[in-house]
């Protein structure tokens, strides 16, 4: 089992770094659309639904998707905004009583949250490659991997209190606690690096005004634990999905490792705070 995990991780890193930095635009949206798709398929077996409306549901939400992000790169800026308002709000909004009431997917409920969850999260994706460069997908993407494996590591260190012993009895209240922890801090150094380009006018601006700087500093705090905070949602929330299904797994697609949905749960929550985030900072930059 081991062995078969080494080895599909193996396939899905080089697969992945392929297509973030060889995949020209068109290709991009398409390789997005079928993650989608293979998504939305599992998405489909969660909710109870037959081979057939299954295969629907994933062809139809990854051909939305694709046409959705070729309508976005090209300036509709707003729109794509909106998609992340409705994911977020949804987040913020819906998922802790879901979470609280365990309900389970059903009919027309699951085609619309089907939508809102997995969408938003493929159009920012393909955006966040298309308006930033390849780099900063994999800075994303190393966000929700370094909350997962701080989590894991703090939890068997320090985990006595279950975080949500009702729907996921392995995760902790130190799990999470270390991954807000982690995800900071790796961002710190990350966005420390960046402004390293910019130390000869960081010490002027500080000087012109502190106070401007310290509450900018501050902010950005704020949006790495959101973030963090927001990925440990989605992975419980997809981990719920599961146990109202009966199944330990999204799919089989990926060996050793279960399906899409269980390698983007996370993402699936960040990605869509991420777009609006990156949408205000846009909005009110000088």
């Amino acid at each position: 089992m081991l062995k078969t995990r080494i080895i599909t991780a193996l396939f899905l890193a080089a697969g992945l770094l392929a297509a973030i930095f060889l995949l020209d635009p068109t290709g991009w949206r398409l390789f997005c659309a079928l993650l989608c798709a293979g998504a939305a398929w599992e998405w489909g077996g969660l909710a109870g639904w037959g081979k057939q409306g299954r295969l629907a549901y994933g062809a139809a939400l990854g051909a939305l998707s694709f046409v959705l992000s070729i309508g976005f790169v090209l300036s509709i800026e707003f729109a794509s905004a909106i998609l992340c308002v409705l994911a977020v709000g949804f987040w913020v909004l819906v998922v802790p009583w879901w979470l609280k009431y365990k309900w389970r997917l059903q009919n027309w409920s699951a085609v619309l949250v089907g939508f809102i969850v997995l969408v938003p999260t493929t159009v920012t994706f393909v955006l966040l490659r298309h308006d930033a460069y390849p780099g900063a997908v994999l800075f994303i993407l190393a966000i929700v991997w370094v909350a997962d494996t701080v989590a894991y590591f703090s939890g068997r260190a320090f985990g006595r209190r279950k975080l949500a012993p009702t729907i996921s009895p392995g995760k902790t209240w130190a799990g999470a606690v270390g991954a807000v922890i982690g995800v900071v801090v790796y961002c710190n150094i990350a966005f420390m690096y960046r402004m390293w380009e910019f130390r000869d006018v960081l010490p002027v601006l500080y000087a012109e005004a502190p106070v401007r700087v310290v509450l900018v500093a501050l902010v950005w705090q704020l949006m790495f634990i959101c973030v963090a905070v927001f990925s440990i949602g989605g992975d419980l929330f997809e981990s719920l999905l599961k146990r109202l299904a009966g199944v330990k797994d999204s799919s089989s697609l990926l060996p050793g490792h279960g399906g899409i949905l269980d390698r983007i749960d996370s993402l699936t929550s960040t990605l869509p705070l991420i777009g609006l985030l990156l949408f205000l900072q846009y909005i009110f930059s000088p």
